[in-house]
């Protein structure tokens, strides 16, 4: 939902709260490029987060202890027991990284012991923070004090290294992620709620009108929840004509620039009385077309939603969704995404099974991500799905929404001007993105199912998580593989996926030979 305009140069105060106190910490416009995107949203929330964490455990360890110095791990590890009393017993991981292979265990598990800690789960396995060293997980039931006797004893054997694993709850809520899709209710943050308020080069800024009809469709989104409908808005004939000119300018360029999925999604949707140059679709009746082509739906948002909570949507097949309309006075350039952008851009390519699967797979990827893998998946989503070309037969084509929705940059991305460059995850992740005008780099996927399989190649090899997830879209959750039982119940599902499919071949088969006899 990024449409890869003019950002906000605004002045606000940003206030977090740690402690009792709150304190000016950051302001998300001074870090703000020109060009506002997903990717500096999520560079932003990394320097926040940051500055916040660093705040958060310096007042942590002013409370824990005074008898010697916690390190930030164990501070960490420590902020998960309730603070009213240190005596109450909580259910904790632990892991113990050892180097001396695991003659440390029984040490480890007699301290425990001594300090009354219940043990309820013990796994081993090597390490992949230290070289010939293994890592011991634990779950253990015991109180705040006790476990601080452990760290002591811990503190004696240089072969020992504690570590925690955050849970929901802890400063370090990226492990936390929406298991379904109800869930996307907490993922609604938006870095710039009214970008026309904030921001006084918008074109909007000096438009009070303009500015109380955006704060007025804000209002729908951060009232929705999930399983209600989408509220139906009723545009004005000033917001109608600005899409329309649009969507006339556009449509000349797409024939001869967008690939073939996009345009035979977008003549359906005129086909469907979806799409019209003389009224601007209702967001609802979207999210149904979607969902009977590839099971994605939308979701109305206030505004640039933050990165994380973005590409989690994804995860699910949900594209979170602007509904107001750019400024009249200028219909070519919007500075931030709005329904234009969206609808033109974005939904046509939604409906492509690849493209959904491609998608989806990136919001997979985010989930318990670290921030700086945050940042890395955005900005593969900015130079695919918003900026992406693909190879069609001899020729490349645009299929990244922001090209879709943007003439100047459309007839810019396939000239000879720009330098186009198969698409890597690898490199892509790290590539500089331009802030200022068009991009001078773009990325071209040979097919949608080819660029799926290298996001999930990827994962594998950079994202570091502790766990595997799948989506199960009878459930419409997100699963952890965290057990044996879920994977086999996995696997007999994969069993009778794989049956249907051979007998179906078997049946293709049957009726081309019966065919070739025929004839």
């Amino acid at each position: 939902m990024d449409s890869g305009e003019e950002s906000s140069k605004s002045k606000k105060n940003n206030m977090e709260k740690v402690g009792e106190k709150e304190i000016d910490i950051l302001d998300e416009n001074d870090f703000a490029p020109r060009r506002r995107s997903l990717v500096s949203c999520a560079k932003f929330e990394t320097l926040r987060n940051k500055v916040v964490q660093s705040l958060w455990i310096t007042e942590l360890k002013k409370e824990e202890t005074k008898n010697f110095t916690l390190s930030e791990e164990e501070v960490l590890i420590l902020s998960l027991f309730p603070k009213e009393n240190p005596n109450v017993e909580t259910v904790i991981n632990l892991v113990f990284s050892v180097t001396n292979g695991l003659l440390s265990l029984p040490f480890i598990l007699k301290c425990i012991e001594k300090q009354n800690g219940r043990i309820e789960h013990v796994e081993t396995r090597p390490s992949k923070r230290m070289q010939f060293s293994f890592d011991i997980l634990l779950k253990v039931f015991i109180s705040k004090n006790n476990l601080l006797d452990i760290i002591k004893s811990i503190r004696s054997i240089d072969d020992i290294v504690l570590h925690g694993i955050p849970g929901k709850g802890s400063f370090l809520g990226g492990i936390w992620f929406p298991k379904h899709i109800s869930d996307l209710d907490q993922c609604t943050h938006v870095l710039s709620k009214f970008e026309p308020d904030l921001d006084n080069s918008h074109p909007g800024f000096n438009d009070i009108s303009y500015r109380a009809r955006r704060k007025e469709i804000a209002d729908i989104a951060f009232r929705y929840k999930y399983g209600q409908a989408i509220p139906t808005v009723k545009y004005t004939e000033e917001e109608t004509k600005t899409w329309g000119i649009v969507f006339k300018k556009m449509s000349t360029l797409h024939s001869k620039y967008a690939c073939s999925s996009y345009r035979t999604v977008f003549r359906l949707l005129e086909e469907e009385c979806i799409f019209s140059p003389s009224f601007i679709p209702q967001m609802q009746d979207i999210s149904i077309f979607l969902k009977k082509k590839t099971g994605f739906t939308l979701r109305p948002a206030a505004g640039l939603v933050s990165a994380r909570d973005f590409l989690a949507s994804l995860a699910f097949r949900v594209f979170q969704c602007t509904q107001y309309v750019r400024h009249s006075c200028s219909p070519d350039h919007s500075p931030e995404p709005d329904c234009i952008h969206e609808f033109l851009g974005h939904v046509p390519m939604l409906a492509d099974p690849s493209f959904a699967r491609f998608s989806q797979e990136i919001g997979i990827a985010s989930l318990g991500a670290a921030d700086a893998e945050i940042e890395k998946l955005s900005t593969i989503y900015w130079f695919t799905v918003e900026f992406g070309l693909c190879k069609e037969n001899n020729d490349v084509k645009a299929y990244g929404a922001g090209l879709l929705s943007s003439y100047g940059e459309l007839q810019h991305a396939l000239s000879e001007k720009p330098k186009l460059i198969p698409f890597e995850p690898d490199i892509t992740a790290i590539q500089p993105y331009q802030d200022l005008t068009y991009q001078d780099v773009y990325f071209v996927a040979e097919s949608f199912d080819e660029a799926k399989d290298q996001i999930i190649n990827y994962v594998e090899q950079h994202i570091n998580r502790k766990f595997e997830v799948i989506y199960d879209p009878f459930t419409e959750s997100v699963v952890e593989l965290e057990s044996l039982q879920l994977l086999e119940n996995r696997v007999e599902a994969m069993k009778s996926e794989l049956s249907t499919l051979s007998n179906a071949l078997s049946h293709l088969d049957r009726s081309k030979k019966l065919e070739n006899k025929c004839l």
